[in-house]
Order: structure tokens, then C-alpha cells, then sequence
């Protein structure tokens, strides 16, 4: 019976331990996401930005990746997180949408699909697995009324409903969010979001070394989805002045 009891004793510290290097893998891990991600919400829809340098460790894996796609023809999506979950998580939206659409007869709204986008995340970091699907995400689009909505899910499943701006969980959010708290507007016009969304991107991509190489800008009204800026971010080498 004692040694039932030390067993038993054992075990559970074994599980303690293991659940707090889980959460301490977890928590740096979302630390380490590198990424700048920006939502911003107009008066006459809503504006989504985001960086293009994918990292490995301290490695710049990719300089032309495109975090901020959009899903479908009314839904656009940006991640911050493991890649391969992003893009998978990406894929799985898209078509469970679609077959919601099929067999109800009607088009989700963009609240069910950041619902949708939420119960994922949520299920995927809670799944036994070696490597987490852990990410974080904006969803942004428009409903059949013409109405937009902006959402933010973050790594835990966590769903909020965006009014003002978002730079969701990626490393550069600190850089776009100082930006952004000084510079929003309510009612704002879709052409002064881009060129906030713009300079957020710009302030995150100077200090962030997560982040850079490009940005890709997508504004969503009544009238559509819409990429309208498209840029490289070129390094140059210059003799500096004696």
C-alpha cells in the first residue's frame, strides 16, 4: 500500500512537471512568433495588413511570404504562428464554410466564420502532439447586408470582436500598437486606414527582427475584397560620408 501510495506520489509530481514545461513552451513560444499583423476598422469597412519575413529560430527562412489571404471571395485572414498550422488552418475554414453554405443554402456570416476560426485554434493547442498548433489570428470581412466585421482570436481560442484596431500576437505588435494608439481615429475613411496600417508595418519592420521584407495591404468594404498595396522591402548598400 506505502509504495502504491510513493508510485502514486511520483507519477503526479511527473505530471505537474510536465504540464509547466508545456505552459513555459507555450507561453515562449508565443513570445517568439515572428510576425506584424494589423486590423484596422473604417467607417466604410475594414483594413488588414501584414509583414512577409517567415522565421526559423534565428534563421529568415522566407522573405516573400503572404501572411494576410484572402479565404473566399468575402473573408480575409492573417496569422501569426506555427506556418505550416496557419496555412493548414487556412485551408480548413475555406472548405468547412463552403460546405456550410452547400447545405444550409446560405453564406456564414463573417461572426460564424471567426467562430469557426476560434473552435479550431482552440481544439489544435489542446491535441496531444509533439509540435502545438499554436497561432494567432485576424479575420475580417463583409456579410450579405454589406455590414464588415473585423475579429481576433489569439493562441488560447480566445475570440474578440474588434471596433478600433488589432495587431493580434505576433513580435512586432508592440511597435504597431504604440503607432496605432497614437495615431487612431474613429471614422476613419478606408484610404486614412491603409495609410495607418502602412506606417504600423513600416514602425514594426524597423525595430522587430521578426518581421520585414515586404507588405501586403487587403481593404474589405460592400464592394469587395481588395489587395491595394503590394511592396518589397529592398536592402541597400551605400559608402557612408567621410
Amino acid at each position: 500500500m506505502i509504495l502504491r501510495l510513493l508510485r502514486y506520489t511520483i507519477i503526479s509530481e511527473k505530471i505537474k512537471e510536465d504540464k509547466m514545461e508545456i505552459s513555459t513552451q507555450t507561453k515562449n513560444s508565443m513570445i517568439k512568433t515572428g510576425t506584424s499583423l494589423v486590423g484596422v476598422t473604417c467607417r466604410d469597412g475594414v483594413v488588414m495588413a501584414s509583414d512577409r519575413q517567415t522565421t526559423g529560430g534565428t534563421i529568415v527562412v522566407s522573405k516573400n511570404t503572404q501572411k494576410t489571404v484572402p479565404i473566399n471571395d468575402y473573408l480575409v485572414y492573417s496569422g501569426c504562428g506555427l506556418a505550416a498550422a496557419i496555412r493548414r488552418t487556412a485551408k480548413i475554414v475555406a472548405a468547412e464554410l463552403r460546405l456550410k453554405e452547400l447545405r444550409s443554402r446560405s453564406r456564414p456570416t463573417v461572426k460564424q466564420a471567426a467562430n469557426l476560426l476560434a473552435e479550431i485554434i482552440y481544439h489544435n493547442i489542446r491535441q496531444p502532439s509533439m509540435v502545438p498548433d499554436e497561432m494567432g489570428a485576424l479575420i475580417g470581412g463583409f456579410n450579405e447586408d454589406g455590414s464588415t466585421e473585423l475579429y481576433t482570436i489569439d493562441p488560447a481560442g480566445n475570440i474578440s470582436k474588434v471596433t478600433d484596431y488589432d495587431a493580434s500576437m505576433g513580435s512586432g505588435m508592440p511597435f504597431s500598437l504604440g503607432l496605432l494608439e497614437r495615431q487612431y481615429k474613429p471614422g476613419m475613411s478606408i484610404k486614412e486606414g491603409v495609410d495607418l496600417a502602412v506606417e504600423s508595418i513600416k514602425s514594426s519592420t524597423q525595430r522587430d527582427t521578426g518581421s520585414g521584407y515586404g507588405i501586403d495591404v487587403f481593404t474589405i468594404t460592400k464592394d469587395g475584397v481588395k489587395k491595394v498595396v503590394d511592396q518589397e522591402i529592398i536592402a541597400t548598400y551605400k559608402d557612408q560620408k567621410q
